[in-house]
Order: structure tokens, then C-alpha cells, then sequence
């Protein structure tokens, strides 16, 4: 199977695509190259040849010899969509949903859409699955919502979209994310040996290792057509449904000596259960292999073989909006996102303020 597969160079796609190849499929991978600087590890045998290009660039020969479409790459930071939502809806909805168009025009059969369980929101539910509503809180959120609704108006028999609508996800990955809430509080309780957390940490978050994603996507590629058609999957497991507190308590036990306090207010009003009951029981061949527990032990036994410090922790290279940031503010891109000129004259500057400050 020929697979093109977005957001190669990413959190997930440096561990997606190993998988891919791994697993015998040939991988086309395309990436804009946003986090190159973000290399925590080496971490893996293999990778693809990427090919550094905006989703909004692809043309229909990009496509050719295509089986099936694996879109990964999309802004992916609930602050920076809410600063610059024009640019969230312009990457993440309208350039999604005009890859798919190139991707069906060309004969690709199938596209595996890495869509995300905020799309819950606030949930008043005991468990929210596919079937209920959706109640985005932020852009990146309802972008999700917006292109599941356009792609699955696309299906039909020579085209079937598959929704993964993924947990948070967490764990080790090259392209390392700091900006997750596991991740986040590791970094911490390794580099400062204290989780301060300033809620009460009384929110649900359902949680999901990024190599069960990887798994999730395979088992996608690899199902027959009638099993994913224009099917949405909750990826992740039912146990797997966390408050933020409990995630804090199972981090700082991964860490001994780390000092745990939690504040008073609600913080962050997004909440919701999810079931995964779908996933366990209609996509052959798939289960979770990781639990939170487990992947804070794997993040404490990498910090440790690594020596990770509280600079690099910091730096720009692991948080989405602090490397987006750098990138505008030194003019390597353009307040459309687009890479520009590295010789050309620099921008006056507030030319990106005008689309909204970052700062």
C-alpha cells in the first residue's frame, strides 16, 4: 500500500510513519517543517524522505500512485487558535478539506483523518461517544467538526474518509510535545521536582499513548473497506478517562521525591468521559497498550538516560506556540504561515500584528 502521509516531521507522524514502513507500506511524507528544531531523542530506525510542503501547496501530482491518505498535519494548539483564528480555520479546515477534494480526484480510496475528542467539549453525559453531540470550545476544536462534516459529504463508493477522533495523547515521541498535559507535568516534575497545578484539577481528560494512536491508524490502513467507511472511532479506552488530578498523582508517583499541590479555582471548564467501546469492538485488530502509569514511567526512565535540563525542557523547540512564535517574530513566516524568502528584505515590523499578536 502506498500511503501519503502528512505531518511526517510532527509528535505523532515521527512515530506513525516508522510504523508505516515498518509494517511494509511505502510512505510519502510530507511535512511544512514548522518543528524540525524539536528533536528530543533519537528514537527511531527508519524514517521516509520528506518532502517540506505546505498542505496548501499539494498539487494533484502529489497524489499519484496514492492508496490512501493518512492527514496528520494541522495546527494543533488551543491558544494559538484562539489568537489567530483566521489562520486555524485556514490551515486546519479549508486546507484539510481541499486535500481531500486533490486526494478523491485523483482515485485515492482512503483518508484517515486525525480528528480529536475536544470536540466533545463540555460534556453533560456519563460517557459521550460518536453517536452524541459535539460541543466545540475553541477553534481548533470546530475546525475538527467542520471538516468530519465536508469529508463525510465526499463518501462514496470510490472514496471512504475515516474520522479518528483521538484522546489526549501522551507519552515519548523524537519530535517531543511539552504542551500536553502528561508530558507537561513530567517536564516539571523532573526538571523542578514539583507539580504546582493552579485548578483543582477536577476536569475529565481521556488519555491515549501515541504509539496506540500509531496502532489505531495502522489497524485503519490495514481494515477492510466496509469496517472504516466513512466510520468516526474514539481512539483511546474506556479506562483511560482521567480527572487532571488523578493524571498529576500518577506523574508525580512516577517521579519520587516530587512535590504535588493543586489550586482551588476550576481552571480550564472543558470536561468530558469518553467511551471507546467502538473502536474495541468494530476496528480489527485493535487495543491500548499503555495506560498513564505506564507512560510516565517511560517519560521518567527518558528524561533520566538523556539528562534532560529545564532549558531544554523550556525551549521553543517542544511548545507549539513558543516555536510559532520565533518563527513569525524572526520572519521565517509570513502572518499567513507560508515559509518566505530567507534573503529577501525583512517585513516592518507589527506587519504580524495586524493578524493578531502572539505575544
Amino acid at each position: 500500500m502506498k500511503v501519503l502521509m502528512t505531518g511526517t516531521e510532527g509528535y505523532l507522524g515521527s512515530i506513525v510513519a516508522p510504523a508505516a514502513l515498518r509494517a511494509g507500506m511505502e510512505v510519502v511524507a510530507v511535512d511544512t517543517g514548522y518543528f524540525r528544531s524539536g528533536w528530543l531523542y533519537h528514537g527511531t530506525d527508519r524514517t521516509a524522505p520528506t518532502q517540506f510542503k505546505d498542505i496548501r501547496q499539494m498539487t494533484p501530482e502529489d497524489f499519484a500512485g496514492v492508496d490512501a491518505v493518512v492527514h496528520l498535519a494541522e495546527l494543533s494548539n488551543d491558544p494559538l487558535g484562539q489568537l489567530l483564528p483566521t489562520i486555524t480555520y485556514d490551515i486546519n479546515h479549508a486546507g484539510s478539506v481541499r486535500l481531500a477534494q486533490l486526494a478523491k480526484a485523483a482515485g485515492v480510496r482512503r483518508f484517515v483523518y486525525m480528528s480529536s475528542c475536544s470536540v466533545y467539549g463540555v460534556a453533560s453525559a456519563d460517557h459521550v461517544d460518536e453517536t452524541s453531540p459535539v460541543n466545540p470550545q475553541t477553534a481548533y476544536a470546530e475546525c475538527k467538526v467542520l471538516v468530519e462534516r465536508d469529508l463525510r459529504a465526499m463518501a462514496d463508493d470510490t472514496f471512504s474518509p475515516t474520522f479518528l477522533r483521538n484522546a489526549t495523547a501522551f507519552g515519548a515521541s523524537p519530535r517531543m510535545r511539552f504542551d500536553i498535559v502528561l508530558n507537561n507535568l513530567a517536564g516539571l516534575a523532573w526538571t523542578t521536582g514539583e507539580i504546582r497545578m493552579t485548578s483543582d484539577g477536577t476536569p475529565w481528560r481521556p488519555l491515549v499513548h501515541a504509539n496506540d494512536i500509531a496502532r489505531a491508524i495502522l489497524c485503519t490502513l490495514e481494515a477492510p473497506q466496509e469496517a472504516i467507511h466513512n466510520q468516526t472511532f474514539n481512539v483511546g479506552s474506556t479506562e483511560q478517562n482521567y480527572r487532571v488530578r488523578d493524571i498529576a498523582e500518577v506523574v508525580a508517583a512516577a517521579f519520587p521525591g516530587c512535590g504535588l499541590s493543586f489550586g482551588e479555582n476550576g481552571g480550564d471548564n472543558r470536561s468530558y468521559r469518553v467511551s471507546f467501546k467502538k473502536i474495541a469492538s468494530e476496528l480489527p485488530g485493535f487495543r491500548c497498550e499503555w495506560d498513564a502509569a505506564r507512560g510516565a514511567a517511560q517519560l521518567a526512565a527518558l528524561f533520566a538516560r538523556i539528562g534532560l535540563t529545564r532549558d531544554e525542557f523550556e525551549s521553543r523547540g517542544y511548545t507549539r506556540l513558543k516555536q510559532l512564535e520565533y518563527l513569525l517574530a524572526t520572519g521565517q513566516i509570513d502572518h499567513d504561515f507560508f515559509w518566505t524568502d530567507p534573503f529577501a528584505a525583512p517585513a516592518p515590523q507589527g506587519q504580524v500584528a495586524r493578524e493578531g499578536s502572539l505575544t
